[in-house]
């Protein structure tokens, strides 16, 4: 199901006066590109990539992307977000670096020290599986559940950290979303290093975000098994210690509507602290609701950047609610706008915003 808020496809909507000033990167699920825009919705740059994402690419600090991708000819588990392979291009696309790995899932991320933390399927133990709860009876891929690894890897591809989910997670306490398939058991879909060193992640189908310790492996907080969370995506550190999460709010536990949100969460107090769900009342909840993909981001101005994955939607929130800027995909490939009146959705995986400070961005001419 796809849907958007608004019909006009490019900038719907800015105030200049509140909105954060920099540029937007974001990456269509269709086609083979990455975008950069301005605050009028103007093509600043796009970057075309030899295979279609898997998931929200990145500007790094040096001025290159970085993102996972799916090949096409590659021999890959058929899962959602299976990639394959991770690319780092510069800002003429030519390819700097790149790890292939067949099982690769969903977005990397560059840690402090050069390395790259990513996730990949691992088959779970036959014994396991059986004890898992939830999914739907009798499916699944030919009698194999995948489960997540998260591994860390040098530039030359070295293994020098792994983190095996269903060693450290108990069938018992952490259940299968009832209305899926048992073909995955936790379907992690992000994973980024904290300051200290740890990690958090994310885990759609069993409705979690945990911090993980990076020595000993052990889970030292978990949140949303509760109901507080429905097939999330994107849990973020912010600078004041809480932790902002996409609740996609697919499949949400004791509700009838499907509707999405974005909150704040004192994960010290396991309490949200603050949320965005968009239209209140009845219905028009609904109004906001991507069932996959999609993201967020705390802007320095205090601003909220959102993107709803289906709709191709775009924008950035205030704390008291106000929208303040809002773009919808135009661009089924890249360099290749459709008419503003263009009723159908491009959906995307994600965006970022960058102010004009950011490192990544001074070889840009802007």
């Amino acid at each position: 199901m796809s849907f958007a808020r608004t019909r006009i496809k490019g900038l719907a909507f800015c105030d200049s006066r509140t909105a954060f000033h920099g540029l937007t990167l974001f990456t269509p699920v269709e086609g083979k590109g990455v975008l950069l825009i301005d605050l009028l919705g103007k093509l600043v740059h796009s970057w075309e990539l030899s295979y279609g994402a898997a998931a929200p690419a990145q500007l790094l600090p040096n001025g290159n992307i970085l993102y996972g991708a799916k090949p096409d000819d590659a021999d890959l588990p058929d899962l959602e977000g299976t990639g394959g392979i991770i690319q780092e291009r510069n800002l003429d696309g030519d390819v700097v670096w790149q790890y292939r790995d067949r099982t690769l899932h969903h977005a990397p991320f560059r840690m402090k020290n050069g390395n790259t933390l990513l996730m990949k399927w691992v088959k779970v133990p036959k014994g396991v599986a059986a004890r898992v709860k939830g999914g739907e009876t009798g499916t699944g891929s030919e009698g194999v559940m995948w489960g997540d690894a998260i591994q860390e890897i040098r530039s030359d591809g070295t293994v020098v950290w792994e983190w095996i989910a269903h060693e450290k997670m108990e069938p018992e306490e952490f259940h299968r979303c009832p209305l899926c398939p048992r073909d995955t058991w936790m379907h992690g879909n992000a994973c980024v290093e904290l300051p200290n060193g740890n990690i958090l992640a994310s885990f759609a189908k069993i409705n979690t975000v945990a911090i993980i310790e990076k020595k000993s492996g052990e889970i030292l907080w978990y949140w949303g098994t509760g109901g507080e969370l429905a097939h999330q995506h994107s849990p973020n550190l912010l600078e004041n210690g809480n932790i902002l999460i996409y609740d996609n709010g697919f499949h949400p536990q004791g509700l009838a509507l499907n509707f999405s949100r974005v909150v704040e969460v004192n994960w010290k107090k396991s309490e949200m602290v603050w949320s965005y769900e968009g239209p209140q009342g009845g219905t028009l909840k609904m109004l906001f609701w991507s069932s996959m993909y999609s993201n967020c981001q705390r802007l320095p101005n205090g601003n909220t950047l959102v993107c709803e994955g289906m709709t191709g939607r775009i924008f950035e929130v205030t704390a008291y609610q106000n929208i303040v800027w809002e773009y919808v995909n135009a661009f089924p490939g890249p360099e290749q706008p459709v008419s503003p009146a263009e009723s159908r959705s491009y959906p995307v995986y994600g965006a970022y915003r960058y102010g004009h400070d950011y490192p990544g961005l001074s070889d840009f001419k802007l």
